[in-house]
């Protein structure tokens, strides 16, 4: 299956974000696919194919962002119907994978979350996942279907780059991010920082240090998610604390739950650049807010995968 060569390609949504699976289609020339996601008086999902998908190469594009569980069971649902409607390839795009985090046993008895929606997916019938981002780049692992793993940061460094900011230093919000930060100061040519912070509790952190010189710098966080926005607006202060000249943020996945946006409204940040994985509703932004689409990147994945070339080589 992974070598067939299949004469067309169909691109089909749910309700997680229409707008950029609409973005992605009309990049790739073509209509999204006929397909109703509709609810049952008593909630339960009702999904109408109505057009043919038989033998064809199909490419479901839906992020598991919130509602994460009703966004998860459309596209459970969806790939059942597909399936069942002898779909040539059934492939899922889901330019944000909803329970990365869960993705190891923290403490005893915890569920690995990551890894039960990797089962699911594949146990629904899907043959091929396209993601951006994971949160452990090791939920990969979890599947036994072929995973093509997208990065975003070439799109927020070819933005900063356009911005040409002198005595630039890319900061880390934790150590678990430095591989990321190292990643976006090199082709800048900036140095990093690392932020070393302790979290007490779930969705709260506490600041302790910052590893590196930001005194009279122009700093740029960069995440792979901003969710209650706690630790990225108290590592923003505690730059600023230390003598930066100036604070932005950038991350992937625009989660914003909770009091993020008072969060980041009251926050030290200049700018806040967001990649368009999740959609932001209007309640949601604030004016600092720049979005970046994923569009072009995904549709031109799509379209090498389709044909069977080279994903990897996007990157190089």
């Amino acid at each position: 299956m992974r070598n067939t060569i299949y004469q067309d390609y169909k691109i089909f949504t749910g309700n997680a974000h229409r707008e950029l699976a609409e973005e992605i289609s009309a990049k790739l020339g073509k209509s999204l696919g006929k397909c109703e996601v509709k609810r049952f008086s008593d909630g339960e999902i009702a999904i109408n194919m109505n057009e043919s998908v038989r033998g064809c190469d199909c490419y479901i594009i839906q992020s598991t962002c919130n509602p994460v569980n009703d966004n998860l069971m459309e596209i459970l649902i969806m790939i059942d119907s597909m399936k069942r409607a002898s779909a040539g390839r059934i492939n899922v795009v889901m330019p944000y994978y909803g329970y990365a985090r869960q993705d190891r046993k923290a403490k005893a008895r915890d569920p690995i979350t990551s890894k039960l929606v990797a089962d699911m997916l594949e146990a629904a019938g899907a043959d091929r996942v396209v993601t951006m981002d994971l949160h452990a780049a090791q939920i990969q692992g979890y599947f036994d279907i072929p995973v093509d793993h997208l990065i975003g940061m070439p799109i927020l460094i070819d933005y900063w780059k356009q911005k040409d900011i002198e005595d630039l230093v890319i900061v880390s919000p934790d150590h678990g991010s430095v591989t990321r930060a190292r990643a976006m100061a090199e082709p800048l040519n900036a140095p990093i920082a690392i932020v070393d912070k302790r979290r007490p509790e779930p969705n709260k952190s506490e600041i302790m240090n910052i590893i590196g010189n930001v005194e009279g710098k122009n700093c740029i966080i960069v995440d792979d998610m901003i969710d209650t926005a706690g630790t990225i607006c108290n590592a923003g202060k505690a730059i600023m604390d230390l003598g930066a000249k100036s604070v932005s943020c950038c991350a992937t996945h625009a989660i914003l739950s909770g009091p993020a946006k008072e969060r980041l409204e009251n926050s030290a940040f200049e700018e806040v650049v967001l990649l368009n994985t999740v959609p932001v509703p209007e309640e949601k932004q604030i004016a600092k807010m720049k979005h970046l689409s994923v569009a072009p990147l995904f549709a031109e994945a799509i379209s090498r995968i389709h044909t069977n070339e080279s994903v990897s080589k996007l990157f190089d």
